[in-house]
């Protein structure tokens, strides 16, 4: 139960909001049964959906007649007792029950992810499941649903579990070291086993931490930035694969200032597309200001897409250390094409299918083996390199004292747990339980 709410119950409408064919209300908390009877008129049995009318305590006018439906503590999403109201969409029907709700005592609307953390904190879900529940909300692609939906059935739970599990097996052989300290034989076996037992851990943290930015350019998308001087075709081509008029096209050069983004699913994976302002010398300071926009969205990309209408190559000092590919626009008008250098026409359409092909290729070459793979946020990582380190200076220091080596493995162990959100998690809770919407 949340912190400070232990008498409260909450209630949100869980679907979205405006005119629909059914709304969802969400309750959670010591008071929900009471609610339920004095809406329905009755008891009602547990986790069965059963048809009701709907009905104001205060005044006992009828508001609406559906479905309700009960989950009795702990056996639910919170591990509190719940209950949802199923009623037809119209605000006015809505709005009616959220004022019945209001006047029931000790009870409040949710706030934004109010009914997730009641969740973690009673136990039902842990930080990484949390996290993977907040992904598949927010999925855009096929991708980025599959991923989240393995973190929400605890795939990186079940691996920091059984790491865990490894090192306090660890920690109990330096135990036993220590206890069987005037054995002359018992400090070289414990350490060979010892060894052992963070050997493995060691590997799985370098093969995940080895996969790059794989699983969160999956969650996050590719950026891709479309550069090159002004006039073209950089806007007509972001028009073009977003299928829509998203920037302004215009044969006057400069007509960008600053960088337009489109977000966009190709072959499953989310990119962020990216229009900026032509590169060239100019006196006008917004433009200049733009073109300085475009070198760093630039050199922050995934890709660039360089184009010219010669398909001549970026300067050799532009985003250097960037994949660019060089690209020929306009190839409805006259002129040869260098080799190796794709030829579009954003006008005619012509290759653009070629374009998009070579995206999702380049793609799922970037995730690489991303669909196994346990990193999908900086947090991940910042845990998984802590835990990294602690184990490589264990081995180091394998034949070191066994103050040292306890440390270091505490603090692997430490590393891992906050990951789940056993240990020291108050810091980020605030932030990933508010990117829910309330009701979830």
């Amino acid at each position: 139960m949340s912190i400070g709410r232990e008498a409260e119950t909450i209630y949100a409408l869980a679907s979205g909001a405006g005119r629909a064919a059914v709304a969802v209300l969400r309750l959670s908390g010591p008071r929900v049964p009471k609610i339920v009877a004095a809406i329905v008129g009755k008891e009602m049995p547990p986790r069965k959906a059963m048809l009701a009318t709907f009905c104001d305590p205060a005044t006992g006018e009828a508001i609406d007649r559906g479905l309700c439906l009960v989950f009795p503590a702990p056996a639910s999403f919170t591990g509190e007792d719940c209950a949802e109201f199923h009623l037809h969409g119209g605000p006015a029907v809505v709005a009616a029950m959220l004022a019945a709700l209001a006047r029931f005592p000790a009870t409040r609307p949710a706030e934004a992810g109010e009914f997730t953390r009641c969740a973690f904190e009673n136990g039902k879900l842990d930080l990484t499941e949390v996290e993977g529940l907040a992904d598949l909300i927010e999925a855009e692609t096929q991708m980025q649903r599959r991923q989240a939906l393995r973190q929400t059935r605890g795939a990186l739970r079940q691996k920091v579990e059984a790491w865990r599990a490894a090192l306090l097996e660890a920690a109990a052989l330096l135990a036993a070291e220590i206890d069987f300290a005037d054995e002359a034989d018992v400090a070289p076996l414990a350490r060979q086993a010892l060894a052992a037992v963070m050997a493995p851990v060691r590997a799985d943290l370098a093969a995940a931490l080895a996969q790059g930015r794989a699983g969160e350019i999956i969650r996050d998308g590719l950026t891709l930035v479309i550069a090159g001087p002004p006039n073209a075709g950089k806007s007509t081509l972001l028009n073009a694969l977003a299928r829509r008029e998203a920037a302004i096209v215009s044969p006057i050069p400069g007509t960008t200032r600053d960088a337009i983004e489109v977000h966009l699913d190709i072959a499953g994976f989310a990119f962020v597309l990216i229009d900026t302002a032509g590169l060239r010398e100019t006196a006008d300071p917004v433009e200049s200001i733009g073109v300085a926009r475009t070198k760093a969205r630039a050199a922050a990309a995934d890709l660039i897409l360089w184009l010219d209408e010669t398909g001549a190559s970026p300067p050799a000092d532009f985003a250097a250390a960037v994949p660019v590919w060089a690209i020929r626009t306009k190839s409805d008008l006259d002129g040869a094409v260098p080799p190796g250098v794709l030829a579009l026409s954003s006008t005619t359409g012509a290759n653009l299918d070629q374009l998009i092909a070579r995206l999702g290729g380049f793609a799922r070459n970037v995730a690489g083996q991303a669909e196994s793979g346990l990193i999908t946020r900086e947090r991940h990582r910042r845990a998984f390199a802590a835990a990294a380190v602690a184990l490589d200076r264990a081995a180091a220091e394998i034949d070191g004292p066994v103050e040292l080596l306890s440390e270091d493995l505490r603090a692997a162990v430490q590393a891992l747990e906050s990951l789940i959100g056993r240990i020291e998690v108050e810091d980020v809770l605030g932030e990933i339980f508010a990117r829910f919407c309330v009701g979830k």
